[in-house]
């Protein structure tokens, strides 16, 4: 696992295969409920960046403004910067970053968004602070998050339901809430927030090329990221499990008329 600075464990960890797996998520797909609120030249911060994607896309959508970027991972901060290169992205900046501490003075951005963050944080509260912090006034602070419980499926599926189990325990262990979608209005309001709107909105995985992705990615992940790997290490589970859990992702992806549906909260704060 890549060393985090800043001392938050990230279930998933930034193994190949997950940056891939996320690579996946577009602005369109992942940050709809924001986009009708962007302006051509706003100031954007992008809270935890992954593989660059979403990034990329706000970029793309703001000729005239600016997109920065951070996360604690440098293989994250290091994969948005090729992307960047790759699709010749000017107006973008990514850098190491700590959503508790970031080093951008007040009122530094018209927009500050994060997406699937705060589930993994020990304190999302004292996160959304820091992002009212660095948000102009009449900004916005624009968060989605998965809520895993959820999350549903059919035809039902004992190696399905045995891996969400584990990857609820995993999660819990390292300090995160796997079920943040449904918290974050609370968590804004904690946090100071006297103007917000909630949403949800879902992924759905139904043709048999998403959920041929879909079942891949994550039986891939439990052989070769750090879930399968805390797992272990946290007498969770072991090899040979992980090993029938991923196979049985992949045949669960096999069956006809297969559906997996991912429920999200999402929060519009305005500053």
């Amino acid at each position: 696992m890549v060393a985090n600075p800043f001392h938050e464990v990230y279930s998933h960890g930034h193994h190949d295969s997950v940056l891939r797996s996320h690579g996946w998520r577009t602005a369109e797909n992942s940050a709809a409920y924001l986009l009708p609120w962007l302006k051509p030249g706003d100031r954007v911060l992008d809270v935890g960046v992954g593989p660059g994607t979403i990034t990329i896309d706000l970029a793309a959508r703001l000729p005239d403004g600016l997109v920065v970027g951070i996360d604690s991972a440098p293989a994250a901060v290091a994969a948005t910067q090729t992307l960047a290169a790759e699709h010749g992205v000017g107006n973008l900046r990514v850098s190491l970053g700590d959503v508790y501490a970031m080093d951008f003075p007040e009122k530094s951005f018209d927009v500050v968004h994060a997406h699937q963050v705060l589930q993994h944080l020990s304190d999302p509260i004292a996160a959304l602070r820091e992002m009212r912090r660095v948000c102009a006034p009449g900004g916005l602070v624009a968060v989605r998050d998965a809520d895993y419980a959820a999350m549903t499926w059919y035809p039902p599926s004992a190696a399905l339901t045995r891996w969400l189990e584990l990857y609820r325990l995993v999660t819990t262990s390292n300090g995160g809430e796997p079920d943040a979608g449904r918290r974050l209005l609370s968590w804004a309001s904690a946090a100071g927030f006297g103007d917000v709107v909630a949403s949800a909105s879902a992924w759905c995985f139904a043709t048999s090329a998403d959920l041929a992705w879909w079942s891949e990615t994550w039986a891939e992940r439990l052989h070769q990221s750090d879930l399968g790997r805390q797992a272990e290490a946290r007498g969770l589970s072991d090899a040979a499990e992980l090993a029938r859990i991923a196979q049985g992702w992949l045949d669960w992806g096999r069956l006809p008329n297969a559906w997996f549906a991912v429920l999200h909260g999402e929060i519009l704060c305005r500053r």
